[in-house]
C-alpha cells in the first residue's frame, strides 16, 4: 500500500498478519513475550494482529488486533472484536489507521462475523465513525487490578 507524507515524498506501507515476527516489547519478559506469542499464534485466524511496517525503516508504524468471538446467539454466530489500534506519532494524518481498521474488519466479515465492534474513547469517536461505525449503548469495564 502507498501513503504520501506532508513532504510528498512517497512511502510505502504494507498491511500484514504478525505472525512469526517479533517486536520489541521491554514491558514483560521475553519467556513471557514468547508464550503469549505462541499461545496467540495457537488461535489461528480467531485472533490476528495486524502491523503496517514502514519499508524504508524496518519499523512498525500501526497496529490493530481482532479476536473472533464464536457464539451460541445468532445461529451459532461470530463477532469480531478489534483491540489495541495504534499508530505511531510520527505517521498520523497517513490514513494508517483507517487501513488497519480496514483490514481488520473485512478480516471480520470473511470469518463470517455478522458484527465487527470495538471500545474507544470519546477523544476518537469521531476517528471511528470515519471508518464506518456508530455508537451504539455503553461499555462497562470491572479491573482486577
Amino acid at each position: 500500500m502507498h501513503a504520501s507524507n506532508s513532504s510528498s515524498k512517497e512511502q510505502k506501507f504494507q498491511v500484514q498478519k504478525l505472525l512469526l515476527q517479533r517486536t520489541v516489547c521491554d514491558s514483560v519478559s521475553d519467556k513471557d513475550f514468547e508464550d503469549r506469542f505462541r499461545e496467540l499464534s495457537a488461535l489461528g485466524d480467531d485472533h490476528i494482529i495486524s502491523v503496517i511496517e514502514d519499508e524504508s525503516s524496518g519499523k512498525i508504524i500501526a497496529t490493530g488486533s481482532i479476536f473472533i468471538e464464536k457464539k451460541f446467539l445468532r445461529n451459532c454466530g461470530k463477532v469480531g472484536h478489534i483491540e489495541d489500534v495504534v499508530v505511531d506519532s510520527n505517521a498520523r494524518g497517513l490514513k494508517l489507521g483507517k487501513k488497519i481498521i480496514a483490514f481488520l474488519t473485512e478480516h471480520a466479515h470473511l470469518m463470517g462475523c455478522y458484527k465487527v465492534i470495538l471500545d474507544c474513547s470519546l477523544e476518537n469517536k469521531a476517528f471511528y465513525e470515519k471508518c464506518g461505525f456508530k455508537q451504539k449503548e455503553i461499555q462497562m469495564v470491572k479491573y482486577f487490578i
